[in-house]
């Protein structure tokens, strides 16, 4: 299957530091999931891919094109390309039909009624085709993160770049997130960044793991939380060296890597726990 996206030998430096550190991967249609705790450079990685930034060593195509070429070239990539950055600033007094007319109109959707109709679908994908007169400022925070989405939308893009797409959305919306973005991955590739695991578990075929800028782990999901086998423990007390532990539902303390005492039952592994101990406690003061 070809690559949509081919990062090779990627380093991106502030001053003396290197936020991403020789990074490789491809990314091939489906969903790829990018976990990492906070700091560990996923969204100067998606600035790079979406051509806002450069980076200071190795080389980046993405639908054929590099990232770092010519003007000519790095547009040819954003007419494919719908991006979600993880805050979206929106234009004072516009609606919510507006807006998405007025990013429609800046990737070049120069037919009127061709545009307005595919503002119109983008909406009802993600729920809000009965607001599109509402003014921005007055739609709720979920809202706005779902009108947020439907600008990525725009297109149908060949690449599909998420930046914490479910903040603010209630489970209701998260399912209906999740179901569009899986019919949208029939056809396209998407990269979602996140730090929702659940999200993972639903949606993803693949996990790429970044920790400290480079890659921790690269590889479809069930391997990933397979990794966590024998791993969790379900027991009356924590256990002392484990990674993370809480208060199990069903009763119990649920413990995370670590030596089980006599009588700890293995538990069946979840998205998050295999993030939790590949990671360690990064991923716990991450996640605070």
């Amino acid at each position: 299957m070809p690559s949509t996206v081919r990062v090779s030998h990627v380093t991106r430096r502030y001053g003396p530091v290197a936020v991403l550190d020789d990074v490789s991967f491809d990314l091939t249609p489906g969903i790829t999931a990018l976990l990492g705790p906070n700091g560990a450079g996923k969204t100067t990685l998606l600035g790079l891919l979406s051509t806002a930034s450069r980076a200071d060593e190795g080389e980046i195509t993405v639908l054929g094109h590099r990232t770092d070429g010519p003007l000519a070239e790095r547009t040819q990539i954003r007419r494919r390309l719908g991006f979600l950055p993880q805050e979206v600033r929106f234009p004072a007094g516009m609606t919510a039909f507006g807006f998405l007319d007025y990013i429609a109109v800046l990737k070049e959707w120069d037919d009127t009624s061709a545009r307005h109709a595919e503002v119109r679908r983008v909406l009802a994908l993600v729920g809000l085709d009965d607001r599109p007169t509402i003014k921005v400022r007055k739609l709720s925070g979920g809202q706005r993160r779902r009108l947020a989405f439907a600008q990525s939308l725009i297109g149908d893009p060949d690449l599909l770049i998420l930046d914490e797409p479910t903040t603010g959305l209630d489970p209701e919306q998260r399912a209906t997130f999740r179901a569009t973005l899986s019919e949208r991955a029939r056809a396209g590739t998407v990269l979602l960044a996140t730090h929702q695991t659940e999200d993972v578990a639903a949606v993803c075929d693949r996990v790429i793991v970044l920790v400290g800028g480079r890659v921790a782990h690269d590889g479809d999901v069930a391997g990933f939380v397979a990794s966590a086998r024998d791993r969790v423990w379900l027991h009356d007390r924590p256990v002392a060296d484990a990674v993370a532990t809480w208060r199990d539902p069903a009763g119990g303390v649920r413990s995370v890597g670590g030596t089980p005492p006599t009588g700890a039952q293995a538990a069946p592994p979840t998205v998050e726990d295999a993030y939790l101990l590949l990671v360690g406690p990064a991923a716990v003061e991450g996640a605070a």
